[in-house]
């Protein structure tokens, strides 16, 4: 038979080419949510740990291996380190940092070494080694207290605890890399983020581990301040969102809802989903000093919505039926110690 006659060969079906794409922070709340969102996207993810002798891998332990995933265990203090983490990659996500605002205050140190010597070595590695995005995790916190609302990226920077001041820094040095060499950076500044995994130092958290506990009173810091609350799963639709946007490069972006509550208002929502009569009173500890509590956070989104159609797709009440519901499971709740303020 000649070869024109040859019957028609089945097609093959398209090869699909994965972006290869390294997690910095992985082992951490947002970043292990970020790193399953990534895979579930068909993305290869190299996901940083802290490097520790137990091989630990922190909330990636709950992630089910796959070929797709590859985890490597370090610290961003090392600027050799983080070159060997960059090769080969496309896109950067670095969430990798120091975040409890109490800690701050006593090591303030430590959050310079982590959280603004560990993005200049990220950004250094990355302009080494070709990366093509790099996206810098910001914190809303960086506004302190709203001078007005709701708080837009060009709303002036207030460094009221040492977190914020670093945090600050750490977003100067990443867009200093921007504007001296065209790093192709974004600097991603998402509001109070909370959902599963994420640690008892933050007030959701707190409230719900110490009712799912069996609770009767509960110790709380300042109950007058707002916040922004934007369930995990949509920051992490944000920072994917983000990556993709030619447009968001040498931007500063906000993620979050739109949407301002009192704590006070939060923990009587939660008492209610939780069908729980649970009293609080103040821990004096849980208190910030006066000039570093940050009394208001909303967030304007337009920016984000702007460039990507980004719009949350949980309420405050769905976010935190699902963040109560994982809680409350014994296996879940184990891994918490709701006696304890954790710093």
């Amino acid at each position: 038979m000649s070869k024109l006659s040859q019957p028609p060969q089945p097609s093959k079906p398209p090869r699909r080419t994965f972006m290869k794409v390294l997690v910095t922070g992985a082992d951490g709340f947002i970043g292990s949510h970020l790193t399953e969102a990534l895979l579930k996207e068909g993305y290869q993810v190299r996901a940083l740990a802290q490097y520790n002798s137990f091989n630990y891998w922190g909330w990636l332990e709950d992630i089910k291996p796959t070929d797709k995933l590859e985890v490597v265990t370090g610290d961003v203090r090392d600027p050799n380190y983080c070159r060997e983490i960059c090769k080969d990659i496309d896109v950067v996500y670095h969430l990798a940092a120091l975040i409890a605002i109490p800690y701050s205050y006593v090591a303030p140190d430590s959050y310079v070494d982590t959280n603004v010597k560990g993005t200049l070595n990220i950004c250094q590695a990355a302009r080494d080694c070709g990366v093509k995005r790099i996206m810098v995790t910001s914190t809303s916190e960086v506004y302190g207290t709203a001078r007005y609302v709701p708080i837009d990226e060009k709303h002036p920077l207030q460094p009221q605890s040492p977190y914020s001041a670093s945090k600050i820094g750490a977003d100067a040095i990443a867009m200093s890399f921007y504007n001296a060499f065209k790093l192709p950076i974004t600097i991603v500044r998402p509001f109070n983020t909370y959902g599963p995994r994420q640690s008892a130092r933050a007030v959701i958290p707190t409230i719900i581990s110490q009712i799912a506990g069996g609770m009767k009173e509960i110790k709380l810091g300042d109950l007058t301040p707002t916040r922004d609350f934007n369930y995990v799963e949509d920051t992490c639709r944000g920072f994917i969102e983000l990556a993709k946007c030619d447009q968001a490069m040498g931007e500063t972006v906000n993620i979050g809802s739109n949407y301002e509550i009192s704590i006070k208002d939060t923990l009587d929502l939660i008492k209610d989903i939780m069908h729980s009569d649970v009293r609080f009173f103040t821990d004096e500890q849980r208190i910030r000093p006066e000039n570093s509590e940050v009394f208001r956070l909303w967030c304007d989104n337009s920016k984000i919505r702007e460039l990507t159609g980004f719009e949350p797709k949980y309420s405050i009440r769905e976010g935190l039926e699902r963040t109560v519901e994982w809680f409350t499971k014994p296996e879940n709740l184990g891994k918490y110690k709701p006696g304890l303020y954790n710093v």
